[in-house]
């Protein structure tokens, strides 16, 4: 038997549970202390972070991200059976992007609607350097492109030594 078991008491030790100290669970949480302490200039991705881990995803529509072969184009293809091309908004704003469906209550009496065509709203955040190039719609799936352009000041380059 070892002291330490949880959910037993132990006569031997009575103030174990007295002397229990509650430590956070969450990863995000434990590593903040020490990152902020050799990390410059970083606040605003811990910001973010934090921001994605309390938000509640939707898994409606279902999506999936791909990165294309070189590694600097993804797609994200969502499955939006039932939408049109005019129900469907994109926007970008902030490294954010947000993609909208609004589908009108169709007033046709079903005897089975097993296809979900309701409202939705998924959003992915992008990194800096992350744009939109484009938008298309084929047999139910929406596709987004996405590129990454490294600027110039963020690539590789060799200093001089005087």
């Amino acid at each position: 038997m070892y002291p330490m078991q949880k959910g037993k008491q132990f006569a031997k030790y009575p103030h174990y549970e007295s002397t229990k100290v509650e430590r956070p669970t969450d990863p995000f949480q434990l590593l903040t202390p020490f990152l902020s302490s050799w990390t410059v200039g970083f606040e605003r991705h811990f910001e973010l972070l934090e921001q994605l881990r309390k938000e509640n995803k939707s898994t409606y529509p279902p999506y999936n991200i791909v990165q294309v072969d070189d590694e600097e184009t993804y797609l994200i293809e969502i499955a939006a059976a039932g939408f049109t091309k005019s129900d469907i908004e994109i926007t970008f704003q902030d490294n954010s992007l947000t993609v909208t469906g609004k589908k009108d209550d169709d007033a046709a009496d079903y005897v089975h609607k097993g296809i979900a065509a309701r409202n939705f709203e998924q959003k992915f955040a992008l990194a800096d350097d992350v744009k939109v190039i484009s938008a298309h719609m084929k047999d139910g799936i929406l596709t987004i492109r996405l590129e990454r352009e490294i600027p110039e000041h963020k690539k590789p380059r060799t200093i001089d030594i005087q």
